[in-house]
């Protein structure tokens, strides 16, 4: 299950300098509500290994104007405490995500 990210623990967890990945969402979005289970599925499958998490832009704001997100779902990608130049934007197949994944851990 992926973590829940919000302002107050965001930068800890980004400072922190394990791979962080942060899907930006909103209840109302249909491809965000679609990505989901793919997120939480990822989550549990590289526990130990990234922390993955979910950002609400409706409850939540600091994060994603620091970030200039504009569109949602938006995924970010973290490692040792900086954002990388790998992002996703829009509703994205599992395997896209995974490989992704992949690519962070091997930066």
């Amino acid at each position: 299950m992926a973590l829940t990210i919000t302002d107050a623990n965001a930068k800890e967890l980004i400072a922190s300098g394990k791979p962080v990945i942060i899907d930006f969402w909103a209840t109302w979005c249909g491809p965000c509500v679609a990505m989901s289970p793919i997120i939480d599925e990822l989550a549990t499958e590289y526990e130990g290994q990234v922390i993955i998490g979910k950002y609400n832009v409706d409850e939540e704001g600091d994060l994603s104007s620091q970030y200039r997100i504009m569109s949602i779902p938006t995924i970010l990608f973290f490692k040792n405490g900086e954002k990388t130049s790998i992002r996703l934007a829009g509703s994205q197949p599992r395997a896209t995500v995974e490989a992704k994944i992949k690519e962070l851990l091997a930066l």
